[in-house]
């Protein structure tokens, strides 16, 4: 996903008035205001009764559910297109306080905190939201981190003075 792609997927969502926030690296990159990595596919958070719609509207640009990949919904709606590009959408319920709840495949719920979906950066010199920095280390704990997670979070540490958890205090 090139940040033209980005662009494109965000143009669409936009045109449909669904609101989301980007997720995963390029919210990272987003909140540092410059692309750092290749990325594989663009994370979006959307509310969970949006989805039918986000998925109408990216089906304009030739996406389709990516009903192969794992975890699949209520979890995450991911959708690709015939050139490989991915977008997935990570739905939630949210509550009277503003907060974001995405239920997990094994019965948890993840909590998107109001104050962490109060993030912005951009990319390629458009003004984006997103998650926080604070949020983005919290969601990257509970697995083991891969390069590009150990790349991200070390990068947001620098940029934003955030300390790391044993995870990733390795190369």
């Amino acid at each position: 996903m090139s940040a033209n792609d980005v662009e494109e997927v965000l143009d669409r969502l936009a045109a449909c008035r669904l609101e989301v926030w980007i997720d995963g690296g390029w919210g990272v990159d987003a909140l540092l205001g410059r692309q750092t990595r290749a990325h594989h596919d663009l994370d979006l958070v959307v509310a969970r009764d949006d989805c039918r719609a986000a998925a109408d509207a990216l089906a304009m640009l030739g996406f389709e559910h990516a009903l192969n990949i794992t975890p699949g919904l209520p979890a995450r709606l991911a959708l690709r297109d015939r050139n490989h590009r991915q977008v997935d959408f990570h739905p939630v319920v949210f509550d009277g306080s503003g907060d974001g709840w995405q239920e997990l495949p094994d019965r948890r719920w993840g909590r998107y905190s109001a104050e962490g979906l109060r993030g912005a950066g951009s990319i390629a010199q458009r003004r984006v939201r997103c998650l926080t920095p604070e949020l983005q280390l919290r969601h990257h704990l509970g697995y083991e981190p891969d390069a590009d997670d150990r790349h991200d979070m070390r990068q947001l540490a620098e940029r934003f003075g955030l300390d790391l958890p044993p995870p990733y205090h390795h190369a």
